[in-house]
């Protein structure tokens, strides 16, 4: 069992009765899909107003929605073609709210390199996703990259709670880089039939680390979790030139406005 294996474990004994309840009432999927994606809005403007506890709390709630809709829609046989666009489609409106919301809350602080990195951050989210959703109608499979929606809104949420979303916007931006760039050169290899990065020696171990192919739950994801944990919490928001850190008088105004 894996760090983030037992983490995932743990998380999944009260969404079982979550499930059992939302299975013994027949809700829909694609109504649970769409609360999640509602709830999600709801997170979005507590962040564009500087509430990053209440986003926090907000956002717990919109996922569960999201990670229990797919296993309702298998255990009462609903799973659809069109269950399945919807869902995608939905994430992708709740990635851009909440990006969407930071790039509103960082133009009310006057901090326009982090509107600009914000922005940024959205738009290598969507890529991501749209680069593997390309790729899959030309190969069989694309899934590489670590940096997918799960990481995202858990940094997203981590960034809430710890009050230093500067670091987690900067993992964020640079890894979803990385993981529209690791599709991209897997899609050319994949159609051009050339061989994968190899895995063995020092050369390996860079090419296992950045063309990212390890499920989760495994040794060499806890590894970048606990790298990631450790930037986002060890480097003083001060460095990052977090807003947070420094207009915490105007953050106080914008909240005692609402």
């Amino acid at each position: 069992m894996t760090f983030t294996g037992a983490i995932g474990a743990a998380c999944m004994l009260p969404l079982r009765g979550i499930i059992s309840i939302c299975v013994a009432l027949r809700i829909h999927p694609n109504t649970l899909t769409l609360i999640g994606v509602l709830i999600n809005v709801a997170a979005a403007w507590a962040l564009g107003f500087g509430h990053f506890r209440m986003a926090f709390a907000i956002m717990l709630v919109a996922n569960i929605f999201d990670f229990i809709d797919g296993k309702v829609a298998h255990i009462l046989g609903l799973q659809s073609q069109f269950g399945a666009f919807w869902d995608s489609t939905l994430d992708r409106f709740s990635d851009l709210a909440l990006l969407t919301g930071l790039i509103f809350l960082y133009s009310k602080l006057d901090r326009s390199d982090y509107v600009m990195i914000a922005a940024l951050t959205l738009i290598f989210s969507i890529m991501t996703s749209y680069a593997r959703a390309r790729a899959e109608s030309l190969v069989e499979k694309c899934k590489v990259g670590f940096m997918e929606r799960p990481e995202r809104i858990v940094l997203l949420m981590i960034g809430t709670i710890t009050n230093r979303m500067a670091g987690v916007l900067w993992v964020l931006l640079v890894l979803s880089i990385l993981a529209v760039a690791n599709r991209i050169y897997y899609t050319y290899l994949a159609l051009n039939k050339l061989p994968m990065p190899s895995k063995s020696g020092v050369v390996g171990m860079f090419n296992r680390a950045f063309f990212w192919t390890d499920e989760r739950a495994t040794l060499p994801y806890d590894v970048w979790v606990i790298a990631i944990l450790a930037f986002v919490w060890l480097v003083p928001p001060a460095w990052l030139g977090d807003p947070m850190a420094h207009d915490q008088g105007l953050v106080a105004w914008i909240g005692s406005q609402f």
